[in-house]
């Protein structure tokens, strides 16, 4: 078995304690457990004991170019598991643990799609993640729900690139598990070409690669150029569009198709139903294009992104109200100890008539003016906070702040020169608030230690209060 790395060490069974069963994948079970030294909860994927040596350097492979990418939208992994497991030997990965599970999970719970504040951040999250592995020249081979989990906040990150051999529903007896890679349903039609060779998520771009192109009812191919690597990128767009689709409607893509039938239909142009979605919904037509016949004619994620960072940019103010929402129905029990959040977010109470669905839209409310004082519950919560707790906010907040932060510029100049006159113009260069947020938890917040956090915290509460109060309420910061 190989090690992450020179700097990564085993993790042993010592180590860990409280172990929950959580589910299986397709080379074994996972766990959550609470790591003794770090304080805080891990997954453990487990290897099953009759997993091949191929499929055991293939995981920790992929464990180990996963420790190697640092990114917020990417699962992070720790290190690899040495230890005992009902008195036996075993192995497997220690990664970040993600407390919702995943947009399959998200999904079937709710019986349907999120409110459409979450539909454009979790879109546009997923967009960022594979966008940055694209960049790292890295493949993801299996995107799907079940391989983008959810943070307690419903944040998203990418997981399992592409070497799982079964599916998350091992059990369901689908074609899924004689596939290396992409699961049938989320498949490009180019793939079901038996000349097409499936790729671990990790391979370089710059292989031959046959792809169909569709003249009315044949399929003719053509041979694309390595020197472009388009093709084997653009590959992994109609699972994306897929992946779309299933966050817009909440819905399973032919849900009763077999292998045979998929296999049939998609390489001559069949694709999930848009009957009873808004075809000029501008997320409709980001799936549209992803999953076009052609490849040529798929974006890349980084065009996918000039859509998905517009429309985030227009819902981000619903997002915590629709996140509370969502967190609300998954465990009513959380409604009664925050009945105020109605009032913050502009939700009202739901009649009986009502009962078996929920508005997603955010209802009007007052802008608040120059006038208007801080809410006396933000005052109280923020000056009984210790500077500790204050840059734990910062920290564990991290994502959402990036996300819907404006006054960047304005924050920034409050915290003077804690910002150094280089890192300030940097900031400033950035064309959008987003950029200056990353920038300035980059280079500032990151290094800047409690202090520092607290003073951002202190300056956010001024110019954000409202934000402050919605995140503090719904996450219980405080």
């Amino acid at each position: 078995m190989a090690l992450l790395s020179h700097k990564t060490k085993p993790v042993g069974g010592e180590n860990l304690e409280n172990w929950e069963f959580v589910g299986k994948g397709g080379f074994g079970s996972v766990y959550k457990a609470r790591h003794k030294d770090w304080g805080f909860d891990v997954a453990v994927k487990i290897l099953r004991d009759d997993v091949s040596l191929p499929e055991e350097s293939a995981l920790f492979a992929e464990a180990g170019h996963m420790e190697k990418v640092s990114c917020e939208y990417v699962l992070r992994v720790y290190g690899i598991y040495q230890g005992l497991i009902q008195g036996l030997p075993r192995q497997g990965i220690v990664m970040e643990f993600m407390g919702k599970g995943s947009v399959q999970s998200l999904l079937r719970d709710l019986g349907g799609p999120p409110p459409q504040p979450l539909v454009s951040r979790l879109a546009h999250q997923v967009a960022l993640g594979m966008n940055f592995l694209h960049s790292r020249k890295l493949l993801h081979c299996d995107l799907k729900p079940s391989n983008v989990l959810l943070s307690d906040d419903l944040n998203a990150k990418l997981a399992d690139f592409g070497l799982c051999r079964v599916s998350a529903s091992a059990s369901d007896g689908n074609r899924e598990t004689e596939l290396i890679g992409y699961t049938f349903k989320f498949k490009p039609p180019e793939a079901f070409d038996t000349s097409y060779e499936p790729r671990r998520a990790f391979d370089s771009y710059r292989f031959p690669f046959k792809t169909p192109k569709l003249d009315c009812n044949s399929i003719s191919y053509k041979k694309v150029s390595s020197m472009s690597l388009k093709c084997p990128i653009f590959s992994h767009l109609i699972s994306y569009g897929i992946l779309l689709w299933c966050i817009f409607t909440g819905k399973e893509p032919y849900p009763a198709a077999e292998y045979s039938l998929v296999a049939l239909k998609v390489p001559i142009g069949d694709r999930p139903c848009l009957k009873d979605t808004d075809q000029k919904a501008e997320l409709v037509d980001l799936m549209k294009k992803c999953w076009d016949g052609d490849p040529s004619n798929r974006p890349t994620f980084k065009e996918c992104l000039g859509v998905t960072e517009k429309l985030f940019s227009m819902h981000r103010p619903g997002v915590p109200a629709a996140v509370y929402q969502v967190l609300t129905k998954l465990d009513p029990a959380t409604s009664n100890q925050h009945q105020s959040i109605n009032e913050v977010v502009g939700f009202s109470s739901q009649t009986p008539e009502s009962h078996d669905s929920m508005d997603c839209r955010p209802m009007k409310t007052k802008s608040p003016s120059v006038q208007d004082p801080v809410p006396d519950e933000v005052s109280v919560y923020t000056i009984t906070m210790s500077p500790e707790k204050k840059a734990k906010f910062v920290d564990d907040k991290r994502a959402d702040l990036i996300q819907v932060i404006s006054e960047v510029m304005a924050i920034t100049e409050e915290l003077g020169d804690m910002v150094h006159s280089e890192t300030y113009a940097l900031i400033k260069a950035k064309p959008t608030s987003m950029e200056k947020m990353r920038l300035l938890y980059s280079r500032t917040l990151r290094s800047g230690g409690i202090a520092v956090k607290a003073a951002f915290f202190d300056a956010l509460k001024k110019h954000h209060p409202k934000t402050v109060e919605q995140l503090g309420r719904v996450f219980h910061l405080y």
